[in-house]
């Protein structure tokens, strides 16, 4: 079976494993120990509320359990920006005018912006390939929500998800290339790299701080701007059913969008419920259900072919054992499909 659960020190491995097959523009998920090894560390301290909640960084493994194999990962940070710089570029809008000509015009711009700084961030969603298949991609990304309804004073208000830009077959970004590369001199996947190891400041040094007119980039980089990464296209969709949508902003790198919400007005928040487990075989018409127990030190999650009867849930004794939890222990439910009512 599958079993979404906290991350530790062990998995660190498996985790470099898995970052070799993400490939390009996800900066959060580099093959490189030192950066991942620093990630887990934070994450097991973020379970454990040994740091403030807005150094945290909780990460999340999808465990298949017949073989222990790392089926999958994501990850939620506390806050952005507040330790080191978080940049994105604002889309804005400049006018220009002559009564004289009669001529009015408007321009997209590109501003470099701070603006979402100090917001909780959805991130470092990957599935392993031959783990794609049901309802496994969902679950993983929907995971999250789940632990935000269960712990919402963890977060700020605002939370945010920054998605993998347009690439090419050969990894090649178009925004890169028309817009980054004038500035930085060096290919995308060395800058990207550099992000991921959080050294940002040449961002600052070498970017212009002047609204960047739109119009001036070539055809092939215009054209994605706040487009996704083929792969993540599944991923766009589930997160603007739970209630996030794009504002304008995208990544500075390859243009990809930033989507945002409101944590209060997530579907997960609103629908998700507290129910008692029950031990037994679900009786009648079922429904998949995320079904997760509330210990933020131990968290754990799986996806139940199940009933609610009341206030009770019906689980296997095997998904009891797997979410660590007893008969009678208190949990967390939600709908997997957003057309079923969870109530």
């Amino acid at each position: 079976m599958l079993v979404i659960r906290s991350i530790v020190a062990s998995d660190l491995d498996a985790l470099i494993d898995l970052a070799t097959q993400v490939g390009g523009g996800m900066t959060t998920l580099k093959p490189d120990r030192k950066m991942l090894g620093d990630r887990v560390e934070c994450a097991v301290a973020s379970f454990a509320e040994t740091i403030p909640p807005h150094e945290r960084d909780y990460m999340f493994a999808l465990e298949d359990t017949t073989n222990g194999r790392l089926a999958g990962v994501c990850a939620i940070k506390g806050a952005v920006g507040l330790t080191e710089p978080f940049y994105n570029y604002r889309i804005g809008t400049l006018v220009h005018s002559s009564r004289e000509l009669n001529v009015f015009t408007r321009m997209e711009t590109l501003y470099l912006s701070n603006d979402l700084t100090g917001s909780t961030e959805l991130c470092s969603l990957f599935l392993q390939p031959d783990y794609r298949a049901g309802y496994n991609g969902k679950w993983l990304s929907k995971s999250r929500f789940l632990f935000i309804a269960q712990f919402q004073q963890l977060f700020t208000e605002k939370i945010i998800a920054e998605m993998r830009g347009y690439l090419l077959e050969d990894g090649t970004s178009p925004f890169y290339e028309g817009l980054g590369r004038h500035f930085f001199k060096m290919d995308f996947n060395h800058v990207d790299g550099l992000t991921a190891m959080g050294k940002k400041s040449f961002i600052a040094e070498l970017m212009p701080r002047q609204p960047l007119y739109v119009d001036y980039l070539p055809q092939s980089a215009r054209e994605v701007i706040g487009q996704v990464h083929r792969s993540t296209l599944p991923a766009r969709k589930l997160l603007e059913q739970e209630g996030m949508h794009y504002d304008g902003y995208v990544d500075i790198f390859d243009a990809g969008p930033v989507l945002q919400g409101r944590v209060s007005d997530l579907r997960s928040v609103r629908d998700s419920v507290l129910r008692v487990a029950a031990e037994g075989r679900p009786e009648g018409e079922t429904e998949c259900l995320l079904v997760s127990n509330t210990k933020l030190h131990d968290f754990r999650m799986v996806l139940a072919q199940t009933t609610i009867e009341g206030a009770q849930v019906a689980l296997s004794a095997q998904e009891l054992a797997l979410l660590h939890c007893q008969a009678g222990d208190t949990v967390r439910t939600l709908s997997l499909n957003v057309r079923k009512n969870n109530g």
